[in-house]
């Protein structure tokens, strides 16, 4: 994972990616200070290097000379060769309660230029929306500027809310309309569900001949999604919306090679004010049924440092020594069984950096997982899998030596996600890259997160009043990730 490099490591805001000429250009804040846009480059979208930056707050007195916050960069609709750079500023005068859009072009990425003439910055303005600081909570939300077009024509969508209302459910998409080069027209709201404060770094595509509207919600510290027939909506919802679980915030999606990719940062801790830490990305695919879905990144096919002989996996070692517990296992196939209590069940080796997969097929009503980065005392990470529900929990789980009679084991649930149960086999795939954890099932995406209490130990599988067998399991080890440019940070990360 992506950090910036700095004394708190807690570098890295907001961020958005656009693909030129095969590399990765990354754009992100950077927090606490908000005092200039970042610039990174990759070209496999794992490993990035700082460039020169792109934009910094101007001299006092501007509107934008107090932070910079989210932006979006996209291809100029009218100049060939050009970028554009929607980006919100704060003013000093009025102690950053007062959000406005702004412009920077480039002709190469890396320089850019502020567009300091009419008509921008761009404001809230009434009728639509809350524009005074007099209204609601006394600040004025307009910021996290996404570009689209369709059918010709070009829309800006913003974070905003409306002037009426519950004051906490005031939250809402903005839409400006381009009428002109570089001039927008504010239209009314093109969603306001009724339900939240704010609706964060909009962004909206199309797939399968759906609209998706994707947003990150404080509330929840999730990102959802809403879809509609028609650009102008309605806007509907799923029993679950869910795109990211909780933890990962301030969702862009930029489409590369004809695939869309979903480029987040992770609260650490899954708190507000968490260390940030940017995620690798995700390919966004929508199901038969509409429902949008997350997969493995295909860079990471080129980590794969090696197969693991399955001949090396075995036998299985149990860790708890429960008397009601068995296994047996040959290669690439694992018998497991635990009639009461629970159970650990050890492949052989140690390993950092891996992705273990297989076909698990679970007998009786009782509890199954997987359990990674474990020692011989079972201390690690053990990953809950209830397969008739569709819930999955990962937790730190281990002794704590300095806790006391009553605090002598840390157990912590780091995150906890839904998915859609499925007939058998359920299959999983289980990827450990330095900090970052990712499980998918049936080839989709379910936790995705970053973690540094364990790094290394054992891997395998628990079992507690049922039977579990495992097919086709494959080992494959990673290679660890590494940043030549910023190795005290990056390194691990």
């Amino acid at each position: 994972m992506y950090s910036g490099y700095g004394f708190i490591k807690s570098e890295i805001g907001d961020v958005d990616v656009v693909m030129h000429n095969g590399e990765y250009h990354l754009f992100h804040l950077t927090v606490p200070n908000h005092d200039y846009i970042a610039h990174a480059v990759s070209r496999d979208g794992l490993h990035w290097r700082r460039v020169k930056n792109a934009l910094f707050v101007s001299d006092p007195p501007a509107w934008d000379d107090d932070m910079l916050w989210t932006m979006h960069v996209s291809r100029s609709p009218h100049h060939s060769g050009s970028w554009r750079m929607f980006y919100t500023g704060l003013s000093l005068q009025e102690g950053g309660r007062v959000q406005r859009l702004g412009l920077a072009v480039s002709d190469d990425l890396y320089h850019w230029r502020k567009v300091n003439e009419a008509p921008f910055p761009l404001e809230a303005r009434s009728p639509h929306y809350e524009s005074t600081l007099d209204e609601g909570r006394k600040w004025v939300s307009f910021r996290d500027p996404y570009f689209v077009e369709h059918e010709g024509e070009g829309y800006l969508l913003v974070s905003a809310r409306v002037p009426h209302g519950p004051i906490i459910r005031r939250g809402c998409v903005a839409v400006l309309k381009e009428t002109s080069p570089d001039h927008f027209e504010l239209r009314p709201t093109a969603f306001h569900p009724m339900r939240y404060d704010d609706l964060e770094v909009p962004n909206l595509i199309r797939l399968r001949n759906r609209f998706y509207l994707v947003s990150s919600i404080r509330e929840d510290i999730k990102v959802h999604y809403w879809y509609a027939d028609q650009v102008e909506g309605p806007y509907r919802n799923f029993a679950d919306n869910v795109l990211l679980p909780q933890g990962n915030y301030a969702a862009r999606i930029c489409q590369t090679d004809g695939r869309y990719l979903v480029w987040n940062f992770f609260y650490k801790g899954l708190k507000m004010d968490g260390m940030h830490l940017m995620a690798p990305p995700k390919e966004l695919v929508a199901d038969d049924e509409g429902r949008l879905r997350l997969k493995r990144f295909a860079g990471f096919g080129a980590l794969m440092a090696s197969t693991r002989d399955p001949q090396q996996l075995i036998p299985l070692q149990a860790v708890l020594g429960n008397p009601s517990a068995s296994a047996e296992a040959t290669p690439g196939l694992c018998h497991m069984a635990c009639e009461g209590g629970m159970e650990i069940f050890l492949l052989q080796g140690e390993y950092d950096d891996f992705l273990l997969s297989g076909d698990m097929y679970i007998e009786g009503k009782g509890k199954c997982g997987l359990v990674l980065r474990v020692n011989e005392q079972g201390d690690g990470y053990f990953l809950s899998l209830d397969l008739y529900k569709g819930i999955a929990q990962l937790r730190a789980w281990g002794h704590n030596p300095e806790g006391g009679h009553e605090g002598a084991f840390h157990y912590q649930q780091l995150q906890t996600s839904n998915f859609l149960p499925t007939q058998e086999p359920h299959r999983f795939s289980l990827l450990a890259h330095g900090r970052y954890l990712e499980l998918s099932l049936n080839d989709y995406v379910v936790l995705t997160l970053a973690d540094d209490q364990f790094s290394r130990g054992r891997i395998g599988f628990y079992a507690e009043g049922a039977k579990l067998r495992v097919e086709r399991l494959t080992l494959n080890t990673c290679a660890t990730p590494t940043s030549p440019d910023y190795p005290e940070t990056l390194a691990g990360l």
